[in-house]
C-alpha cells in the first residue's frame, strides 16, 4: 500500500486505479521475474513482447511452434516504463517500488497523451489511459481489459496477501467511466473466426462469443499458423480416403490463466501465440468467453492427443493464488458449463473425464515433465464436483465410496478440503514463500510415517525424493482420484502410484483421507516382468497413408512391474488428428487416421497415462 501510494503521489495518478490495475493482474502478489502468461512481470504486469514460451506450449499443436513467443502489442509497457525512469527492465521485473513506479509513469502519459497535456479531473476521465496500458492492438482486447479494471473499482476489493499485507481496495459506488476515449486509440478491430457460431454455452450464463485467431503467421509457409485447428467433432470429419469417420470429445479439461481474463482473451486473439481454449471464465463474476468452438481442437493441454478429444476451459488466475482467484461465481459457471458440454457430447460427468491440466499426461518423457499443473493445489475438486452432479458437498464425498474398508480395494482421495490444510513452498523466480492454507491433496511418502521422505516421481526425480513445491506434482494425490490399496500400518494407508508402493496419512474418524470401492484394474499379464506407459494412444504405423509422416508412439521412463495394479478407465480412441497446415485442402490434411492397436486409460499417479491392451489383464476387485 505504501509503494503505490508514493507511486500514485509521484506521478499524478489514483491511488485507487494502481490498486485495481494491480488487482485484476496479480492479486496484490508479487510474481517473481518469470513471466504471466502474457510476458508481464511484476506487481503491476508490465509486459514485454518477446518472453520464452512455456515448455509445455509446445506440445499443444500438431506442428512446431517457437521457443519464444513474440506477441504483437501497441507498446511493450516494460521497455517504455524502463526509459522513462531510467533504469533496467531487469529492475523492473523484481523490484516491487520500480515496477508501480513505471506504471504509473505510464499510465500518467497515456493520460496526457489522450487529453492534451492534462491529467483528468475524474476517476472515469482515466478509463483511455487504463485501455492504453493493456498494449491490446484490437479495441475489443482493449475494452475488455479496461472494463474489467472499472468493475474493480466499482465494487472494491480485499484480501489479505500470503505476506499478511491486508490490501484493500473500497468500492467507488456511481462510477462512471468515458469509454468514447478508446476510440481515440485508434486500435484495429477483433480478428474474426473461420467461422462464427452461434455460442454454444448454457442459456443461464453470461456468455460471450470472441474468437480465437486462426490465421496463417508466415504467408509463404501455410504450416506457421494459430491458434487451433478446424475440425468437426465429434462426427463430421475425414479419413485419408475421403471416407466420413468420427472423433469423440472425452475430457473437458480445467486450467488456469497464468494471466489476467483480459490478457489471456488478447493471448488468444493473437495467431503468434500459438496456445487457445475453448472457453475462458472470469473470476470476479463468473462471465464467460467463448473462443473455439467445441467441434474446433484448441491448442491448451500439452498433449495433442488429448487435444485431439478434449474441451478446454480456462479460469481467470494462478494456480499458487488459487485461494484468491478461484471465487464462487467461477465454480458456478464452470459446473454449469461442464453440465451442459457434457450433455451434449456423452462424457462422463467423473474424474476420469473431467480433468485438471495437472491430470493431462505429457506425450514424451520430456513433455511430461515440462506438463502444467494447474489448477493447482487450491482448486476445490470436491466442491466443484458437487456442484457439477448437483448436490453438497457431503453428499459428493459419500459418491467415493465407503468409510470403511472392509474387503474393497480401491482408495480414492477425499479428505474434507476446508480442514486439509497443507504447507507448500511456491518460488516465483526471485525467492520462496511458504503457502499454508486448505489444499486438495495429501502427500505420498516412501514409508508410512513423517520420518520418510517424500516420494520422488521417476521423472521429475530420477532416483530421488520429492519436495513440497506446489508445482511438484510427484508426490501428490489429489481428491478425487482413485488408485489400489496396497497396504496399511497403523493410520497410514499404501497405494500404488507410478510405478512404486506409496504412503499417505489416513487416520480413522473425522480427520480420514480416503474412502474406499471396487471396480476394475489393470496388472501386466502374466510372464511380464514390467509393461511400458504411453502418453497418447497414436496408431500403428502401418495405419498412415504415404503422404502422412508417421506419429510416433513413444513409451515413457514409467513402467508398470509384474503385480502392480492400476484403476482402469476404459479403452480409448486409437486415432491422430493430422492437421499439419493452415489450408485444409492440401492433399491428406485435416484428416483422421484410425488404428488397431488398443489402448486403456489408467490413473498411474498424478495424472492419466494409457497402456496396451495386449500387455495388460483386466479384473475386477471387490
Amino acid at each position: 500500500m505504501a509503494l503505490i501510494r508514493a507511486a500514485a503521489q509521484e506521478s499524478g495518478v489514483p491511488v485507487r486505479l494502481l490498486l485495481a490495475i494491480s488487482y485484476n493482474a496479480t492479486r496484490w502478489e508479487r510474481t517473481g521475474a518469470s513471466p504471466s502468461a502474457d510476458g508481464g512481470y511484476g506487481l503491476m504486469d508490465l509486459t514485454a513482447k518477446s518472453f520464452p514460451a512455456p515448455a509445455d506450449w509446445r506440445g499443444l499443436a500438431a506442428h512446431p511452434v517457437p521457443r519464444t513467443v513474440t506477441l504483437p502489442r501497441t507498446h511493450d509497457t516494460l521497455a517504455e516504463a524502463a526509459q522513462l525512469l531510467h533504469v533496467s527492465t531487469a529492475t523492473l521485473k523484481t523490484s516491487e517500488r520500480q515496477n508501480v513506479r513505471g506504471a504509473a509513469a505510464l499510465l500518467a502519459r497515456y493520460a496526457r497523451k489522450l487529453s492534451g497535456g492534462t491529467l483528468p479531473a475524474s476517476l472515469g476521465g482515466w478509463y483511455g489511459a487504463v485501455a492504453a496500458y493493456s498494449g491490446a492492438t484490437n479495441a475489443q482486447s482493449a475494452r475488455l481489459f479496461a472494463d474489467s479494471v472499472f468493475r474493480t473499482l466499482g465494487t472494491g476489493a480485499s484480501l489479505t496477501t500470503a505476506d499478511r499485507q491486508v490490501m484493500d481496495l473500497p468500492a467507488t459506488p456511481g462510477l462512471s467511466p468515458d469509454r468514447g476515449q478508446l476510440a481515440a486509440l485508434g486500435l484495429k478491430p477483433a480478428p474474426r473466426a473461420a467461422t462464427t457460431p452461434a455460442v454454444d454455452c448454457p442459456s443461464t450464463l453470461s456468455c460471450t462469443f470472441v474468437p480465437a485467431a486462426y490465421a496463417q503467421d508466415n504467408p509463404a509457409d501455410p504450416a506457421n499458423y494459430g491458434n487451433y485447428d478446424t475440425a468437426g467433432r465429434p462426427s463430421s470429419m475425414l479419413n485419408p480416403a475421403g471416407q466420413t469417420v468420427g472423433m469423440k470429445i472425452n475430457y473437458i479439461i480445467i486450467h488456469d490463466t497464468e494471466a489476467s481474463y483480459a490478457a489471456t482473451v488478447n493471448i488468444f486473439q493473437d495467431p503468434v501465440s500459438y496456445v487457445s481454449a475453448n472457453y475462458v471464465t472470469q473470476s470476479a463474476s463468473g462471465a464467460v468467453t467463448e473462443m473455439v468452438p467445441p467441434a474446433d481442437v484448441s491448442w491448451g493441454a500439452g498433449d495433442w492427443y488429448v487435444n485431439m478429444h478434449a474441451i478446454n476451459i480456462e479460469n481467470e488466475g494462478f494456480a499458487a493464488q488459487g485461494n484468491t482467484w478461484y471465487t464462487p461465481a467461477m465454480y458456478s459457471s464452470d459446473a454449469a458449463l461442464v453440465r451442459y458440454l457434457a450433455a451434449e457430447y456423452g462424457i462422463p460427468l467423473d474424474r476420469e473425464h473431467i480433468l485438471g491440466h495437472e491430470d493431462v499426461p505429457g506425450p514424451t518423457t520430456a513433455y511430461t515433465a515440462a506438463q502444467h499443473w494447474d489448477p493447482g493445489p487450491f482448486w476445490n475438486w470436491n466442491h466443484f464436483m458437487a456442484l457439477v452432479h448437483g448436490t453438497s458437498d457431503s453428499a459428493e464425498r459419500s459418491r467415493g465410496g465407503s468409510a470403511t474398508r472392509g474387503t474393497h480395494h480401491l482408495v480414492t482421495i477425499d479428505p474434507t478440503f476446508a480442514t486439509n490444510v497443507q504447507s507448500v513452498t511456491d518460488c516465483p523466480g526471485t525467492g520462496c514463500v511458504t503457502l499454508k492454507r486448505p489444499a486438495n491433496f495429501v502427500y505420498l511418502r516412501t514409508g508410512p510415517g513423517t520420518s520418510h521422505p517424500l516420494i520422488g516421481d521417476p521423472i521429475l526425480h530420477p532416483g530421488g525424493n520429492g519436495t513440497n513445491a506446489d508445482s511438484d506434482w510427484g508426490d501428490k494425490a489429489t481428491i478425487g482420484e482413485t488408485f489400489v490399496f496396497a497396504g496399511q500400518s497403523g493410520k497410514w494407508t499404501a497405494i500404488w502410484f507410478a510405478g512404486r508402493k506409496a504412503w499417505f496419512y489416513n487416520p480413522p474418524g473425522a480427520r480420514q483421507k480416503a474412502l474406499y470401492t471396487g471396480g476394475k484394474v489393470i496388472t501386466p499379464k502374466a510372464g511380464l516382468k514390467s509393461i511400458p506407459v504411453y502418453g497418447a494412444a497414436y496408431p500403428e504405423g502401418s495405419a498412415y497413408p504415404s503422404a502422412v509422416k508417421v506419429k510416433q508412439v513413444v513409451k515413457l521412463a514409467y513402467t508398470i512391474p509384474a503385480g502392480q495394479e492400476y484403476p482402469l478407465a476404459g479403452p480409448v480412441p486409437t486415432d491422430y488428428y493430422y492437421a499439419m497446415t493452415f489450408d485444409s485442402s492440401l492433399t491428406d490434411d485435416h484428416t483422421v487416421i484410425i488404428g488397431k492397436t488398443a489402448y486403456e486409460q489408467i490413473s498411474f499417479n498424478h495424472r492419466r497415462f494409457f497402456v496396451q491392451a495386449k500387455d495388460v489383464t483386466v479384473k475386477s476387485l471387490s
